[in-house]
């Protein structure tokens, strides 16, 4: 899908200014640059270096349930295949990387009351017209060989899909780039440019950067930039860790995890939420995770997180007791309270967009984003209500603004 000429026109000599190199911002800056706007990426480390780097790829529809998120995730998975071909056209090396995989996902339970709530879960999804079937034991087990047979329930996702995050990134920044935007790393905001109310523009360590539009992309630093530009959101980090396995022979088939998965991203308990998520790789490394906790941007890997992680995938493949651990990493997610994306104006500073507190589903929903986003500012609508992701809901607003600093942030 793509802009029709009305909207291209409608963005075509627009200043816009990105503030993040994420997925977000990646998928921002192409969308945005492809419907004529003038884009400029300003990023406080490397592209693609913050969470977007520390993520597992999840392009998902199966975690969610009914409701808007689960709205921009099909939208999104939709957009994405046809991104990904446009792309290819111009830059076929790039796509290569990207390493689409619409390999499928699985949900299963271990429990007879887990396997009560996942049914409840699915038949939810199928009436908000996610494709989902339940697996019996016998299918399961054509499926994926090597799971438990300990499993009292599955449903199969033939719609989830995976991506290298970086490369996906990179195809998309690629593309906008192809299209006239700008990437400027190591620029750090450290502060807004605003004239007669309106925000024109931001104060970065390159200098100062002019713009007719700043979005702020942020990802989990999305508070902190809020509160340079004096107008502060409620997003902050969560933490989530991950453990990659040294390179196996074909074990896992799909993205398979509990259906502790769901719950444990819906949790907006502070302290250590962990479920199993495994998933191979092209390479041959599986990813192993996933856990939660609120910890402020503290970057130790924390040997609890790890070790509840590996249980539970033992849980679910007993076939990892003896295969090593080659390395683990974690990253921080924007998180909100109400769980929800923050997309579209600041009413309070004119000329201020956001673009973040997607979680853990950043990747998936990212072109989604893009799309949602460079329509509202076009007026034009796309199908996916923008209205829930509204910046002045009570969950987003920071009860107080805080002051201005010259911290610099690192998006």
């Amino acid at each position: 899908m793509t802009l029709d000429s009305s909207r291209a026109a409608a963005l075509a000599g627009t200043d816009v200014l990105i503030v993040g190199g994420g997925i977000i911002g990646c998928a921002l800056a192409d969308r945005l640059a492809l419907a004529g706007a003038s884009v400029r990426v300003c990023e406080a480390g490397g592209s693609a270096s913050g969470t977007t780097a520390h993520g597992e790829g999840n392009v998902l529809v199966s975690d969610k349930g009914p409701g808007p998120e689960l709205e921009l995730a099909q939208f999104s998975r939709g957009l994405w295949p046809g991104i990904l071909e446009r792309i290819a056209e111009r830059l076929p090396e790039e796509v290569v990387a990207v390493e689409w995989e619409p390999k499928g996902g699985i949900v299963v339970a271990t429990t007879d009351a887990g396997a009560a709530a996942l049914d409840e879960f699915a038949r939810g999804q199928r009436a908000a017209g996610v494709h989902c079937e339940d697996l019996d034991a016998d299918r399961l087990a054509e499926a994926e060989p090597a799971l438990t047979r300990d499993v009292t329930a599955g449903v199969y996702y033939p719609d989830d899909a995976q991506v290298q995050p970086v490369g996906a990134a990179a195809a998309l920044i690629g593309s906008a780039v192809a299209a006239g935007a700008l990437v400027e790393t190591r620029c750090a905001v450290t502060g807004p440019i605003v004239r007669d109310g309106r925000l024109i523009g931001v104060r970065t360590t390159k200098g100062s950067r002019y713009a007719d539009v700043v979005i702020n992309a942020a990802g989990p630093w999305s508070g902190r930039v809020s509160d340079l530009l004096g107008a502060p959101i409620a997003v902050k980090p969560r933490r989530g860790d991950v453990l990659i396995t040294a390179p196996m022979p074909p074990t896992v088939f799909h993205k398979v995890y509990d259906a502790d998965y769901v719950g444990a991203v819906g949790s907006s308990d502070a302290a250590l939420q962990a479920s199993a998520v495994v998933e191979s790789t092209r390479g041959g490394p599986l990813l192993l995770g996933s856990s939660r906790r609120q910890c402020g941007f503290d970057d130790r890997l924390r040997p609890d997180s790890l070790a509840a992680i590996a249980r539970k995938a033992l849980r679910l493949y007993p076939v990892l007791a003896d295969v090593a651990i080659m390395r683990a990493y974690g990253g921080f997610r924007p998180y909100v309270d109400d769980h929800l994306p923050v997309i579209g104006p600041d009413p309070r500073l004119p000329g201020l967009w956001h673009a973040t507190g997607h979680e853990g589903a950043g990747i998936g929903l990212s072109v989604g984003t893009a799309q949602l986003l460079a329509s509202a500012l076009t007026g034009h609508a796309v199908g996916v209500d923008i209205a829930p992701f509204a910046v002045d809901r009570p969950a987003v607003i920071a009860s107080h603004p805080s002051q201005p600093t010259t911290e610099k942030v690192s998006c």
